[in-house]
């Protein structure tokens, strides 16, 4: 099991205490990102007359965008994922009928040398008796 951390960070220059399962680092980024997004917004001069609720408000659906938009973007790469993952297994699939037909085919061509060899040695075989037809005459 994880271990438990609590951790010290500045937001929107406050010092608040992070705690959680996740690593010390992890803590440090969400405060981080926290903090750029107020300074995203201290930029803007329409939000220096905004009362401290509205700002907050603006805050939360700020992130909440982000977070909707991250997450319609990894649906997007799981669905890209998914096809790429099923093309693989009918590639996959190809390739091993692919080296099925090779293996069936060069059986195949083995016993056409077989029989080919056979072929030529019956040949040799049977001009053999044709000269020695064709002396005895």
């Amino acid at each position: 099991m994880n271990k438990y951390h609590d951790i010290e960070v500045i937001i929107n220059n406050k010092r608040y205490t992070l705690s959680g399962y996740e690593g010390e680092e992890f803590l440090q980024k969400i405060a981080s990102y926290i903090n750029s997004k107020h300074m995203e917004f201290r930029n803007k001069d329409a939000y220096k007359f905004v009362d401290s609720e509205l700002k907050n408000i603006l805050m939360q659906i700020n992130i909440a965008d982000d977070y909707f938009k991250t997450m319609d973007k990894l649906k997007e790469i799981q669905s890209e994922n998914e096809i790429k993952s099923n093309e693989i297994f009918d590639l996959k699939h190809e390739v091993i009928s692919a080296q099925t037909k090779l293996i069936s085919a060069e059986r195949e061509i083995d016993e056409l040398k077989k029989e080919l060899y056979e072929a030529q040695k019956k040949i040799v075989r049977l001009e053999t008796e044709l000269n020695d037809v064709e002396k005895k005459r």
